[in-house]
């Protein structure tokens, strides 16, 4: 999950905010992933909530957490992610449905549940999990000393603090900064393209599909509607939305789909099945 950019703050208030520094929970986005719930879980197991504003029963069930590590004494971290602004961490996980629970240790998946459960399941599998990595755990008290994370820079700490604020254009000028003066740091590459696409997809109406499914060939209408398909998780559509475009279009337009379509691919681990297969795709189109 590095390199990647906590989006969160540009969405409403999540449902963990209110609780960030209390007992052990905080939300996390795609850019402190690594570092509050890879390497917390090196220390103690991270239960992973994956939530949506829109989804009630997704909100209760991140409340019940909260109050659940404020009870546990610090035997668990609860990390909240709102799933929508955070693609990269829903995809990794294989969200199939909000809400989705993960239970991480010592980096790796351990347990999952999906779906609102009555609290005494819930306290039961919680059980489950501290049980089956007491005394394991390599960064637990008591454990043998090994290798300690490597310290946090304060660069980027810069850039997601601006995010939390929700100051998208402080961000990005602290990512174009890092870029400046190390013009090969990939880790802020991928962070300025994701800013940059959210500071964009977050203005477009929720009628941008309809819009552009009734203007076929409307370029501007198009690039709308697949920037809010990507924001709502299904990057297939988008890119097929574009590459659509581009077998019907020709010139500067066809330049133009093309080079938005690339960006867009950018957003994504280039080794993910829908991007290799969108890129076939886009060869075909063109050739």
């Amino acid at each position: 999950m590095s390199g990647a950019v906590d989006l969160s703050s540009l969405k409403q208030p999540p449902a963990g905010a209110g609780a960030a520094s209390a007992g052990g929970a905080y939300e996390v986005g795609e850019a402190d992933f690594e570092t509050k719930v890879l390497r917390r879980s090196a220390q103690v197991p991270v239960v992973v909530a994956l939530y949506s504003q829109r989804s009630p029963g997704s909100v209760e069930l991140v409340r019940l957490l909260e109050r659940l590590v404020g009870e546990s004494g610090g035997a668990w971290d609860l990390a909240t992610v709102e799933a929508e602004p955070n693609m990269r961490i829903a995809q990794a996980f294989g969200v199939q449905g909000i809400p989705t629970v993960v239970a991480v240790a010592g980096g790796q998946p351990l347990a999952d549940f999906q779906g609102a459960q009555p609290e005494a399941q819930v306290t039961q599998w919680l059980s489950a999990v501290v049980d089956a990595v007491a005394g394991k755990l390599p960064g637990a008290e008591g454990a043998e000393e090994g290798e300690q994370p490597e310290p946090e820079d304060p660069r980027f700490t810069a850039a997601e603090n601006a995010l939390d604020q929700g100051d998208l254009p402080g961000a990005e000028a602290a990512y174009a900064a890092i870029i400046e003066a190390e013009p090969g740091n990939e880790e802020a590459k991928s962070a300025l393209r994701q800013v940059r696409f959210m500071g964009r997809a977050q203005t477009i109406p929720e009628s941008a599909v309809q819009t552009a499914d009734a203007e076929p060939d409307n370029v501007d209408a198009a690039f709308d509607a697949a920037d809010l398909e990507l924001l709502q998780q299904r990057p297939e559509a988008a890119f097929d939305r574009l590459i659509g475009l581009i077998k019907r279009t020709s010139g500067e337009e066809r330049t133009r789909a093309r080079t938005r379509l690339l960006e867009l691919f950018e957003l994504f681990d280039k080794t993910e099945a829908f991007v290799v297969a969108a890129r076939r795709k886009l060869a075909a189109a063109l050739y």
